[in-house]
């Protein structure tokens, strides 16, 4: 189990590590190449402003991992900058054992990538953006009509042939990028958020699929802010604050005992509301 340690420049006071925590990983470090993601050192600015300091982390194989923060915490960034979608400023992403930056082909061919907000071809039907994502990667067509009808069935999307995805509502823009990452069957899955305004028809199935992905042998990287959806479904869990990671392990580990919610908010802080700071609301 991982904690950052403090740099050595004065900081405001920090959670205090958890027990058992191990040394950190420094950027330095070697690769982990029998981790499915192994990120060292990544770093990331805005505007000259830090949002990642020098985070490294690894992701062991068939596992189904979650990564939770607050708002801002950095998650996004780095999952971007770990799947080709961000050029870190500095550090390493390898996945699988290929360097996303050195060897981005390698790397995209065994990785899924559901990014929160990411553009697609939204001009298209589901059908077609399936059929298009397929043939650019190289598949043969017939495999792709084959698990395009599969994917379109098993996510409640094969009656909206003729829709255009601009048209989808926000649920089924989910499923179909989720469909899109499926599609080549990556052995890794890097997902933001992806039962976000979905519904719990859909979520259930979309647990079924992943739970039976991992069991398969596959890995599942979930960044969400739903606790209670990270412990019902995650082996290992990551908790990133600030751009640090704060603590990583297996799920037990991590919450030692209590509940992921109580361990995220002693780690992260915050929480407390004054009594009577919204008076207004209260008379």
């Amino acid at each position: 189990m991982h904690t950052e340690t403090p740099s050595s420049s004065p900081t405001p006071p920090q959670p205090a590590p958890l027990q058992g925590a191990a040394a950190p990983v420094h950027a330095s470090a070697a690769v982990a190449t029998d981790a499915a993601l192994s990120i060292r050192g990544l770093r990331k600015s805005f505007a000259g402003t830090e949002v990642v300091h020098g985070l490294s982390l690894d992701v062991p194989r068939g596992s189904f991992y979650g990564i939770v923060g607050p708002n801002g915490a950095g998650k996004t960034t780095t999952l971007s900058m770990a799947t080709g979608l961000l050029r870190p400023d500095d550090g390493t992403a390898h996945v699988l054992g290929h360097d996303m930056w050195a060897e981005p082909h390698a790397a995209k061919a065994v990785l899924g990538v559901l990014a929160d907000g990411l553009k697609t071809f939204d001009r298209l039907t589901g059908r077609e953006l399936l059929t298009y994502q397929g043939l650019i990667r190289g598949m043969d067509p017939a495999v792709v009509e084959e698990r395009t009808e599969s994917l379109l069935a098993a996510l409640d999307l094969a009656g909206e042939d003729g829709k255009l995805v601009v048209d989808y509502s926000a649920g089924m823009t989910k499923k179909i990028l989720l469909a899109g990452a499926l599609l080549h069957a990556p052995r890794l899955l890097v997902l933001d958020e992806p039962l976000e305004a979905v519904d719990p028809v859909s979520a259930q199935v979309i647990r079924r699929i992943l739970t039976a992905y991992v069991g398969g042998g596959g890995t599942v990287v979930l960044s969400s802010h739903v606790m209670e959806l990270v412990e019902g479904l995650c082996s290992h869990v990551a908790i990133i604050a600030k751009g640090e990671l704060l603590a990583d392990g297996t799920l037990d580990e991590v919450r030692q005992g209590g509940s992921l919610v109580q361990t995220f908010i002693d780690l992260v802080g915050g929480g407390d509301l004054a009594e009577g700071s919204l008076p207004w609301l209260e008379s």
